[in-house]
């Protein structure tokens, strides 16, 4: 009888740190009575192209209130290096067999789950190694998205060495158009917005992505794009 080949894996990897230099502890921040990590992941739920939604983490003790989280909702996690980000990156993804990795960072609380899948159907059409939204940034700051295939990440671990590199995950991959296959993605004129962040890294980010969540928050309908 013949084998049944595995199904292509499309997984969601989030990095999350309680460490942030600017605004420690910022991931489990309350906004409209849920943590930040938890809306990140809860948009993600509403993407169509997602297989998997798992947390990275750093295997440190101070660390170990997001391996907690984690459980509670029941979200799948790897702990890994906290400097060496790329390496919890490849070993997350390889311990969870992805074939196609999403990278999102946990301070994009208004991560739109369209965007994602717009971005992971472009990769996938074009046949690219490796395809962002920020590359040339169109799109506001909070809704970045990146996608890159196992294979492509296997070669970013074994090769980069770079202390930078190795912290921001895939600076070697897309700076090296000569050896992978680069795709960048351009928003709409209509979500043209530069000057808005929409991502958490200050107080002042902070109150304001908590004004957007008061104001707009539903929970059953999750977009971003329309407002």
């Amino acid at each position: 009888m013949e084998k049944k080949k595995p199904k292509f894996k499309i997984g969601a990897i989030i990095q999350a740190r309680m460490t942030s230099t600017r605004l420690p502890g910022k991931v489990l921040m309350d906004i409209e009575g849920k943590p930040m990590l938890w809306h990140v992941v809860n948009r993600l739920k509403f993407s169509e192209k997602l297989d998997d939604i798992i947390l990275a983490i750093p295997n440190t003790k101070k660390n170990n209130i997001l391996e907690k989280f984690a459980k509670d909702n029941k979200v799948k996690y790897f702990r890994g290096s906290e400097e060496d980000v790329l390496s919890r990156y490849y070993k997350t993804a390889k311990k969870f067999k992805c074939d196609l990795i999403v990278r999102i960072t946990s301070d994009c609380p208004l991560i739109d789950p369209q965007i994602v899948d717009l971005v992971i159907e472009k990769h996938l059409k074009l046949n690219a190694d490796y395809t962002s939204n920020t590359l040339k940034r169109t799109f506001p700051r909070g809704l970045g998205v990146e996608v890159f295939n196992f294979k492509v990440l296997k070669k970013a671990q074994k090769e980069a060495k770079e202390d930078y590199q190795r912290e921001h995950v895939t600076p070697y991959i897309y700076k090296n158009p000569e050896i992978f296959k680069i795709q960048n993605i351009k928003a709409e004129r209509r979500l043209r917005y530069l000057e808005i962040r929409l991502t958490v890294d200050t107080k002042k980010d902070l109150r304001l992505i908590r004004e957007i969540y008061k104001r707009l928050y539903k929970p059953k309908k999750q977009v971003i794009t329309n407002i």
